[in-house]
Parts: C-alpha cells; structure tokens; sequence
C-alpha cells in the first residue's frame, strides 16, 4: 500500500472545516492533520472542545498553536499606534487575525513536512485569498486544497454530506457566524447580506447587562497599554479586560461596509468594545502630544498600513518600514487617558501627561498667549495671505 499524502488543515471546528476533514480523508484519501491556531478567541474549554471534535471527525493527529502574544506584539499594537479603523469604521478584527492564523498553520505544515495545505474558506470572501498568499509564501511547494471554495458548495450541501457520513450537529441552530478574536469579534447572518438591514440585538455574543455608567482610566507607555485604572497588566490583558467591562454596555457594535479584495462590496457585522475604546483614547493622546506634521503623516501611513493588512499583504515588507516609521513616532504617547462609559456610548473625558502640548506656559487657547505678541501675529498673517491676496488682485485686474 502506497503511503497517504499528509495534509495539514486550518481547523476551527465549524461546519466549514468538519466537512473539509470528512471529504480530504475519505473522498480524496488524505492523512489529516488538523491545526487550531489561538489568537485570543478561544478559552481552554473552547480548545479541548474543539480538538475533541477533530478526532471524532477522523484527523491523524491535532495541534494547537498559541499565537496571542505574537498577534499583539507583531500586529494589534501597530493597528494602535497608527489609530487604524478601515473605512473608519473597522478595527480589522478577523483581517487582522486570519493572516497569522494562516502564517502559522503553514509554518506547522512546514514543520511536519506536510504535502498540502488546505483552508475552508469560500469562494466569495477574503478569507481564501489570506490563506492562499501566506501558504504560497511560506510553503510554495505545498498543494493547496480547497475543497468549499472548489466544489462550490452551499451550507445545506456540506449539512447533507456530513449527514450521510453519520455526522449529526443541529448545524441549522447557528444562524450566525461568530469568529472571536483578542480583537474584536465579527458577526455574519441573513441582514449582512443585504444593504438595508442591521442586526438584531440577539446576534451580538455579549449581551448589553449594565446600565449604570463607568469611568475607565487607560495609561499608556510609549504607545503601548500599561496599566487599566491604575492597575499594571499586559497589553494582551489590558485588552482583554477592558472587552469583560465594556462589552455588557453595548460598546463596539457596528456594521462594517468595505471593499473585498475579489473587488465586491461587503458587510460584516462586529462588536469590538476594547478595540474602539483603545484606538480612540490612544488617538486622543496622541493629538494633545504630537506635532501636527506627525498627526498627519501618521494617518496616511496608517490608511496604507490598514488597507495592505486587509488585503493580505502583513508579510510585504514595506509594511516592516511603515511600523518602523509608527514606532518611532510614540516616543512622547505616554500619560493616562479617562473614558466614560455608558450604555450603547462612551466619550473620552480628558488626558494627563508631561508631554501634553498644552501647556499653559506658552498660552491658553482663546484666552492668552505668553510666548508671542499681537504684533508678532498681525506680520505672521500679513505674510501668510500675501499669495492669495495677490491671485484675488490679479484675477480682479483680468475680469
């Protein structure tokens, strides 16, 4: 008997992958190993679950790769230092986590020496085109599989085959599609794919249980969360708490509208309460300590950093440059940011550092000014709309 080829699979347990192991290992005749890659989204409990399934499905053999850390430190405190919401709207949740997913699940391929590498991805999203990139750069001498995306397959087709293969789950039960990261959660379902619907207040994977409002106080280190209301902690943990807090309030909700990289318009429903709270206390901050040349030049680079990111591109290396560039300029982003939270709303109230631009040593803005005089500003603005009053004399002179 010849041996199996081996393939590895990006597994998560939904109806997607469980079809995928079913239809590799007893249509097409693979040996599976089947990879969960952790960035935040799951508790232990979720991941024995999961790796239970797996075996019960038929895989060889099952790993779960931690990547939390790396996917803060190599990625969600660049989306903070550059303020970055796609569209500014999306904190790119699953865009974001999907590309070290892949990353790591053809580093494991790798590693075991598989000869295929295989996704669960459709053949309408961004997902496939994720996937594809990263294994093409990481493995290119791996076949990829794609068995969804290939055979064109409905939810009812996969729910029928895993059926008659005697795998019963009351699939019919899911009516959304939740993807759960450390940054931020996407909601998919029924009103997604319209242009007129939102979605119902069930959807969201928190409910809203709080009504009395909350102040939070946020430090941060050179950019980087230090500490919740005094308290030092992880980045990773900061996140991770201040989502356990603001979440119950109905923060961070929203749908997403955006442009595919397969070039159609899309939507995505999220809830990303930490992700939203954070970017905006982060980008307050920065505007009281930050030049106005470094504010804005941040957000170009930021926008371009975003949008490579959505599509796939985290391994292109101007994208190394871009962080180089947005590490460098969070040298004086440090103090305390206070955020008030409310039901379905917050505001940040204010900001506390020593490099708060501020200072009232040099003036108070519409009140006083102590490092100028008027005269010193009337030559300023004389000399600042010379041009244009000389283009308004000519024009005039040529009517």
């Amino acid at each position: 008997m010849s041996e199996k080829k081996k393939v590895v699979l990006a597994f998560s347990g939904g109806l997607d992958t469980s079809f995928c192991v079913k239809y590799l290992s007893e249509d097409l005749g693979y040996e599976i190993h089947s990879v969960l890659v952790d960035t935040g989204g799951f508790s232990a409990e979720d991941l024995k679950a999961i790796e239970a399934r797996a075996y019960s499905l038929g895989v060889k053999a099952h790993a779960t790769i931690s990547k939390t850390d790396d996917y803060y430190n190599q990625c969600i405190k660049y989306l903070i230092f550059g303020n970055i919401l796609k569209n500014n709207t999306y904190p790119l949740s699953v865009s974001a986590e999907r590309i070290f997913q892949a990353i790591a699940a053809a580093e494991f391929a790798k590693k075991i020496g598989a000869q295929a590498i295989a996704h669960g991805s459709t053949g309408a999203g961004n997902d496939q085109v994720r996937f594809d990139m990263a294994f093409r750069i990481i493995m290119p001498e791996a076949e990829i599989i794609t068995p969804i995306r290939d055979l064109r397959l409905s939810r009812d087709a996969e729910i029928e085959y895993l059926k008659s293969k005697g795998v019963d789950q009351e699939w019919h039960k899911a009516a959304y599609s939740i993807n759960k990261g450390l940054w931020g959660t996407s909601v998919g379902g029924k009103e997604t794919l319209t242009s007129d619907k939102y979605l119902p207040e069930s959807s969201f994977p928190t409910q809203v249980s709080k009504s009395e409002p909350e102040r939070v106080t946020l430090s941060f280190e050179k950019g980087e969360l230090s500490s919740l209301n005094g308290q030092a902690m992880s980045s990773v943990e900061i996140i991770q708490k201040l989502s356990e807090i603001a979440a119950p309030f109905g923060i961070g909700r929203d749908i997403h509208v955006g442009d595919t990289i397969i070039g159609i318009k899309g939507r995505v429903g999220f809830e990303a309460a930490a992700p939203l709270v954070i970017i905006k206390a982060h980008h307050t901050l920065e505007k009281h300590v930050l030049s106005e040349q470094q504010l804005y030049w941040k957000e170009q680079l930021s926008n371009w950093y975003g949008s490579l990111l959505h599509k796939g591109q985290f391994m292109e290396p101007v994208m190394r440059n871009i962080e180089t560039f947005l590490t460098d300029t969070q040298q004086h982003v440090s103090g305390q940011v206070h955020v008030y939270l409310a039901p379905y709303r917050f505001h940040v109230e204010g900001i506390e550092s020593s490099y708060d631009l501020m200072s009232p040593v040099f003036g108070s803005y519409g009140e006083m000014n102590n490092a100028w005089t008027g005269d010193d500003v009337r030559g300023f603005a004389k000399v600042a709309s010379n041009q244009v009053m000389i283009y308004q004399k000519i024009s005039e002179l040529n009517q």
